[in-house]
């Protein structure tokens, strides 16, 4: 039996790890979780974790598996980075930092960008894989909106659902410039508004939107954005990596000031230009679906449900093939004890 370890330190890859889950079990392996800084009570009853580096050890994994951007080097197994997000857009997502030793990216644009930079330090290897967040949007319905509580709140009105998921960052997200516009929106009632933030959203801006709340505007309070994609029919938002996740769904999207804006969004600067943008969207006009479907082909073009599977296939044919030929990482001092100030773990082993 193969031993995997799932580490997490943002909430929200919980969700992206949980198709690999799935796919490692399936294959008879055996799957425990290590947290750091998030909360246990966001995994199922029946989801193992582990609290100490000396248990780690001792479970002594053939791989480990993070969608962030550092993982323990200290832990035991390979090393395997599958991302957070879509963000490719993002300042630092691709930026490497020299704790992973298999890259597994999305599609043909991050390939051709991880790939040049693993030529260039060679202490890592690149394989195209696709994004195991994505498989149960193309081979289950336990994401659709029948299975979702909030997804639910609108599946009785003929309205249909706008879903707003701004970034975070405070030089890119739109939520301050759309609040008094969508709050307009929203008691207009010709639509029904879900809105989700970033965990790192500022509070300020969550309570100022928790205030608008009323019969056409809800605030999600649920970890998983899968079911929320699922259920809306228009996405408003930014520069977020939601964006792409959305658009794989065959769905429109409006941006406001994206940070690359693209021929498949429906771009607007100004908030008065929102709801003629929603209401184009709405149509899914044939130029810009097609051109939005062109996107996608680049950024993420597996449907197949399987890319849990790839990583895995990915992960064995490393040990196997290319572990051996890859150069030393360099020794990064700095961020090493800064992982081993967040575990606690001050051993040199």
């Amino acid at each position: 039996m193969d031993n995997y370890l799932f580490f997490v330190s943002k909430a929200y890859s919980i969700e992206i790890l949980r198709p690999l889950q799935q796919a490692i079990l399936a294959r008879g392996g055996q799957v425990v979780w290590f947290l750091s800084g998030v909360q246990h009570t966001l995994l199922h009853a029946n989801e193992m974790t582990l609290q100490t580096v000396t248990e780690v050890k001792h479970f002594n994994p053939k791989a480990v598996f993070a969608p962030g951007n550092w993982v323990p080097d200290f832990f035991p197994g390979v090393k395997v980075e599958i991302y957070h997000g879509f963000g490719i857009e993002k300042k630092g997502h691709f930026k490497i930092r020299g704790f992973f030793d298999l890259y597994c990216t999305h599609g043909p644009i991050g390939t051709r960008i991880v790939k040049n930079l693993s030529q260039q330090y060679g202490f890592f290897h690149v394989t195209e894989t696709g994004w195991p967040k994505m498989d149960p949007l193309f081979n289950t319905h336990q994401h659709s909106r029948q299975h979702n509580q909030q997804a639910q709140l609108v599946l009785t009105s003929p309205k249909p659902l706008i879903f707003y998921a701004p970034t975070f960052s405070v030089s890119l997200t739109s939520a301050p410039a759309l609040k008094h516009e969508i709050q307009r929106l929203s008691t207009q009632g010709d639509w029904h508004w879900i809105v989700k933030f970033h965990p790192k959203m500022d509070q300020s801006s969550i309570d100022e939107y928790k205030a608008m709340q009323n019969d056409n505007l809800t605030i999600a309070d649920s970890e998983a954005i899968l079911p929320l994609l699922q259920a809306a029919d228009v996405l408003v938002s930014d520069t977020s990596s939601v964006v792409a996740e959305f658009l794989m769904l065959g769905k429109p999207v409006v941006a406001y000031n994206p940070r690359k804006p693209g021929p498949y969004l429906l771009t607007i600067t100004e908030s008065a230009e929102l709801a003629s943008a929603v209401a184009k969207a709405l149509t899914r006009p044939t130029a810009l679906m097609a051109k939005a479907n062109h996107f996608i082909q680049e950024m993420h073009p597996y449907n197949d449900g399987k890319s849990s599977e790839r990583v895995l296939d990915a992960t064995d044919d490393f040990i196997k093939n290319h572990a051996h030929n890859l150069k030393s990482k360099p020794l990064n001092i700095w961020r090493k004890l800064k992982a081993r100030q967040q575990l606690n773990y001050y051993h040199l082993k």
